[in-house]
């Protein structure tokens, strides 16, 4: 690290958990956002700040006006602008030295194994149930630890799947594709605005912490927040031995 660096990143470099080695770790990471919306907003921001080194933002939407009410990295500036390029100038605004990739594209089976590949970590901040098994199934092959949130209303989740560990669930064992869950959307539900930055911050959290070795991770637990009265419960989640993604043998 340069002397800037260093001067940037002291905070950081305080923490007993962390130091100058922690740090170094970080610059040299390359993180995989996926989804520039209410989540990916505040992972992008605060992975940027924190100075993980490459960042690559997938997204095929571009900024709405409806957006600006929890979509904290865009601006009413950027409206109809992409939103991952969107993500890519909201960082640089605060660490210039991060490279942010913007991929404005459907994050498709095709994309996503190669992207994923690519990837030190992968945050999956999307609201579409099939991009999500899509996101999983890329991540288990590529053995690439997954951090998956998910906000709805007043309803949080969080969750890591880390497929490098044995005996961990991947994101199909707690919702099977075939489970029949009945897909909500923000744009028809609603999401109470700051509700998509505790749960964004909080993947940031774990990815920050799957890349340094820090802490104990969410592994192998779900964490729910009920927002209307600030309530955190988690429920652990074995692993489904008939799983069709890391139930069986893979290639």
């Amino acid at each position: 690290m340069n002397d800037a660096q260093l001067l940037r990143y002291s905070r950081h470099i305080l923490l007993n958990e962390l130091g100058i080695e922690g740090q170094e770790q970080l610059l040299a990471s390359h993180a995989l956002i996926i989804g520039a919306g209410g989540l990916g907003s505040p992972v992008a921001l605060y992975l940027g700040s924190a100075g993980v080194g490459r960042i690559t933002v997938v997204d095929h939407d571009v900024v709405d006006e409806t957006n600006l009410q929890r979509q904290i990295a865009h601006n009413l500036a950027r409206v109809g602008m992409p939103k991952a390029q969107s993500v890519q100038r909201a960082v640089a605004a605060i660490n210039p030295d991060v490279i942010v990739t913007p991929v404005v594209q459907r994050a498709d089976a095709q994309l996503l194994n190669s992207l994923v590949a690519q990837a030190d970590v992968v945050l999956d901040c999307t609201d579409n149930f099939a991009t999500r098994h899509a996101i999983n199934r890329a991540c288990v092959q590529h053995d690439k630890p997954l951090v998956s949130g998910a906000a709805i209303r007043m309803d949080g989740q969080l969750s890591v799947f880390d497929a490098r560990m044995p005996g961990n669930p991947c994101y199909a064992c707690v919702f099977p594709e075939d489970s029949g869950v009945e897909e909500t959307r923000c744009a028809t539900m609603g999401v109470f605005a700051p509700l998509v930055g505790i749960v964004g911050t909080m993947q940031a959290a774990e990815a920050l912490k799957l890349l340094t070795g820090l802490g104990s991770r969410l592994t192998g637990r779900l964490l729910m927040l009920d927002g209307r009265d600030m309530a955190f419960n988690e429920i652990a989640l074995p692993q489904n031995p008939h799983c069709a993604v890391c139930g069986k043998p893979r290639a």
